[in-house]
């Protein structure tokens, strides 16, 4: 006891600081992170989430149309069924095709649909896709019941074909075939009804961690009007980014004056989409690892302080039988009692901070325990290791030395 209160006046009220400032700083690095732990594990969900296509060997870019003459429907579809067949021509491509509006870059072309079997109820919502014939092949988007579009849908179909995705179809037609039914863009009743002849598989329109999308493709060809600016997809052979430049001049080679903009592959895409989690994980990794350094070196620093103000203690301690090991394990059990009591603040900082990118995570609880009981005992290893050296030179202390320096 009498150790013990020569110990605490040796100390001090600096001391007390120092141990307070130790807490704080295990306590902030647990909240930072569990915050990067948790983003990191959110990242690793959202890129195991299929994205409906092929994303390897895919090169995409948007083609605009300038120009008066472009008003007219015919010239702008033959513009680009002119440029799709240069592009195919490309040494290194092994197909391509055209369409209204990519999946991931930010495109949200919607349109009301009518289904016939619910013509009393009103239109809902859709993703409308225009594309050439041999879009699908090309993303590698699955074909699960029908047929795809063909050469033969684009001109002289007295009953307009269109494609549905899988969860439309499940929705709408629950236990029976969509192939064969019937829907209508706008819903308006003089609007001639199309017909369903194939369903595709659910593509991933607005982002990797948004659920599924009502989608409705038709031909671009047999849409109300041209879409003027439509969205080039190569599969290629090899580099998809390395044939980009063959690909610009192709078009070019229709009508140099055509603007070709966007390019990028659609594995880019797929990392973009992800952009602002990715920026947010690097933010929280810089500040957690600068954090747990800092919780590091202020335990050691206390440690290393305290041995040296009680020298004499710890010598006393030695010649009165103390072995070298509970002096040691007497040094890493308060270094540890600094860091659990951070833990426990941090545990309930973290919980109370996580909420702030609680909408940033996709499939992982902001309570997710495996990220929790990782990073505690990320903490308490790191703090073990900071206790360490202090410890062994505590236990090195020569008692006849450190009596002599009273």
């Amino acid at each position: 006891m009498a150790l013990q209160e020569s110990s605490q006046r040796a100390v001090g009220g600096h001391g007390r600081a120092r141990r307070a400032l130790v807490v704080v700083e295990v306590a902030l690095a647990l909240v930072l992170l569990v915050g990067c732990g948790l983003l990191l594990r959110s990242l690793n969900r959202l890129f195991a989430v299929a994205p409906g296509f092929d994303a390897s060997h895919l090169l995409t870019m948007q083609v605009q149309t300038y120009g008066r003459r472009f008003d007219d429907n015919a010239t702008c579809n033959r513009f680009f069924a002119q440029s799709l067949d240069a592009v195919r021509n490309v040494p290194g491509v092994s197909a391509a095709a055209f369409t209204s509006q990519l999946p991931l870059s930010g495109d949200a072309d919607v349109y009301g649909v009518q289904f016939e079997s619910e013509k009393d109820k009103g239109k809902e919502a859709a993703f409308r896709y225009g594309v050439a014939p041999g879009y699908f092949e090309t993303m590698g988007i699955p074909l699960r019941r029908g047929r795809l579009f063909n050469a033969q849908d684009t001109t002289g179909v007295s009953v307009r074909p269109v494609v549905i995705n899988e969860s439309l179809a499940k929705r709408k037609y629950p236990g029976k075939d969509a192939v064969g039914r019937r829907i209508r863009f706008g819903g308006l009743p003089d609007r001639p009804w199309d017909v369903i002849v194939g369903v595709v598989g659910d593509v991933k329109q607005s982002s990797l961690a948004v659920s599924q999308s009502d989608a409705v493709y038709v031909t671009t060809a047999q849409w109300l009007w041209a879409d003027g600016t439509q969205w080039l997809v190569v599969r290629t052979r090899g580099d998809a980014a390395a044939l980009a430049p063959a690909i610009r001049q192709a078009i070019w080679s229709v009508d140099k004056d055509q603007p070709v903009v966007r390019v990028a592959t659609m594995e880019g895409l797929l990392a973009a989409s992800a952009a602002e989690r990715r920026f947010a994980l690097i933010m929280f990794q810089g500040f957690a690892f600068a954090a747990l350094l800092l919780a590091a070196a202020g335990i050691y620093g206390v440690l290393s302080g305290g041995v040296a103000e009680r020298t004499r203690e710890l010598g006393v301690r030695l010649a009165l039988g103390a072995s070298r090991e509970s002096i040691i394990s007497l040094i890493i059990r308060q270094g540890m009692t600094f860091a659990g009591i951070g833990i426990a603040i941090g545990l309930a900082g973290a919980v109370v901070a996580s909420q702030a990118i609680a909408a940033m995570l996709f499939g992982v609880s902001r309570f997710d325990p495996i990220t929790y009981l990782s990073v505690i005992v990320l903490l308490a290893v790191v703090s073990v290791m900071a206790c360490g050296v202090p410890a062994r030179r505590a236990s090195r202390i020569d008692p006849m030395s450190a009596l002599r320096q009273e």
